[in-house]
């Protein structure tokens, strides 16, 4: 089981936050806008700018200190769920990156920057796909109405010191530092919530009344809300002090859920969505995830919720491959993208299961003949780099090269291009991905080192495309330091 869960106060914290051609130049100019903004006026863009500048500078700190939930089916799934919603939500003029967290406690949240994490536990939670959509369109209401960012006029000149100070009291926590961490959290953000306080409740009905109609919009019924509502309050009723995290962070109240029951009763869904079997399979990753040391617990639990029958022969596969039954696993499989020819993640799950069984060239196989059919699927492009390194290490570079610039943000990427530039001769390129990596898991000043290590080597061998790129870097690390050291 999934032992990794951050501490409910760390959790609290954070869901706070939301109120108050080696190398090619697409992939550096990418990388270039990650660049971290800074404050230069007052105005309300710039002010955008801030909490972006300081959102993402601290999905950097949180990646060195929580426990990722590494699958790339998952975080696909949810995007997609998110591309579904972003449309509907009256979020424009920003990126969001999705991060999956390996705890199995019941939660979401959403930083300023446009960061939403995901627990596994939340998909143990949510039986049916509508449920978590509304989750996630709640969370997407509060980055819309720029929950953060509003406040009395007092919290105005201390919000962004509230916050960095918050924040590091976090981490610290997050990082072991026990009661000191903690005295920190709640000491910086007494005073900044004890202006919101009143705030809070608006701010939930806020979120709810984008997140209903943002569902509805996207085909989704509201009443999954109101459902979810429901089943909380009972969990809440059955566990008195003990509540799920999300309700540390996302007060209900009677009030709350009667007036979600009365806007989801005025809400029509005019083109309703089919429930998705896609929703059921992550489901059942989610499950073994959580239940790794017994995945009986996984399949006993999968089933209590009566979902579709292929979602059970789907995880009686992955069950299968973790006792290393691989062929069982694999011909389930199979039988399961025959019978299902548009859902990616099942030829994608056969070629997970092959590569980590060891299978290199099985996995090839089947990533390039499902990448014919679905090309651009970006959790199979991973794996076939991934798999590559065995065999061909200058293909898997100009595989993971290109992913790389569709995925800036994804730590995973970066680490896979930096072996795959090693194995293949381009060496500097290799410390730069490497540098890329180690900055957005929060080791920035590993990532500056290995950037020197970079130069020196570009230098050596006169390639001035990799020197000029290194420094264009090292000078946008430097700002992300600087970011980073208001959490400390």
């Amino acid at each position: 089981m999934l032992r990794y869960a951050l501490t409910w106060l760390i959790t609290l914290l954070l869901s706070l936050s939301v109120m108050v051609s080696a190398l090619s130049p697409a992939w550096s100019q990418t990388n270039l806008d990650l660049s971290l903004p800074s404050l230069t006026s007052s105005n309300t863009q710039v002010i955008n700018g801030e909490e972006v500048r300081l959102g993402r500078a601290w999905l950097r700190q949180f990646r060195a200190h929580a426990p990722a939930w590494e699958d790339p089916i998952s975080e696909d799934y949810v995007n997609t769920l998110v591309a579904r919603l972003l449309p509907h939500s009256e979020l424009s003029g920003i990126d969001t990156v999705v991060t999956l967290v390996a705890s199995d406690r019941l939660n979401a949240f959403a930083v300023p920057g446009g960061v939403i994490g995901i627990n596994a536990g939340l998909f143990a939670f949510a039986e049916q796909e509508a449920a978590m959509v509304s989750v996630l369109a709640h969370e997407l209401g509060h980055l819309s109405q720029r929950h953060y960012a509003r406040g009395k006029a007092r919290a105005e000149q201390m919000r962004l010191p509230a916050m960095a100070a918050m924040l590091a009291g976090m981490l610290v926590a997050a990082s072991g530092g026990g009661d000191v961490g903690i005295a920190a959290a709640v000491g910086s953000q007494a005073a900044l919530y004890q202006d919101q306080l009143a705030y809070s409740r608006r701010f939930e009905q806020e979120a709810d009344r984008i997140g209903l109609q943002a569902m509805a919009s996207a085909g989704y019924d509201p009443q999954a809300t109101v459902d979810l509502f429901r089943t909380m309050q009972r969990q809440l009723t059955l566990q008195g002090g003990n509540p799920p995290e999300f309700l540390l962070t996302h007060p209900l109240t009677e009030s709350r859920i009667t007036d979600a029951q009365s806007r989801a009763n005025q809400i029509q869904v005019t083109h309703p969505r089919a429930e998705d079997l896609a929703y059921h399979l992550v489901r059942a990753r989610a499950l073994l995830a959580i239940y790794d040391r017994d995945p009986s617990q996984a399949a006993t639990r999968l089933k209590r919720s009566n979902p579709p029958e292929a979602a059970q022969r789907y995880l009686a596969a992955l069950i299968d491959a973790e006792k290393k039954q691989t062929d069982s696993a694999l011909r389930q499989l199979d039988t399961l993208a025959q019978a299902h020819p548009d859902l990616a993640m099942l030829p994608a799950s056969a070629v997970d299961v092959a590569l980590k069984a060891g299978r290199v060239n099985d996995a090839i196989e089947r990533a390039r003949r499902q990448l014919r059919l679905m090309p651009g699927y970006q959790p199979t492009q991973l794996m076939l780099g991934e798999a590559l390194l065995q065999t061909n290490p200058n293909d898997a570079y100009f595989i993971l090269n290109e992913l790389a610039d569709q995925r800036p943000e994804d730590p995973q990427v970066f680490a896979l291009l930096a072996e795959a530039a090693g194995r293949s001769e381009r060496e500097a390129w290799g410390h730069l991905a490497r540098a890329e990596h180690q900055q957005l898991t929060g080791h920035i000043d590993r990532a500056i080192q290995q950037l020197d290590v970079a130069q020196e080597i570009a230098k050596r061998h006169n390639d001035l495309t990799a020197s000029n790129r290194i420094k264009q870097r090292r000078e946008a690390f430097i700002g992300y330091r600087e970011t980073m050291e208001e959490f400390q």
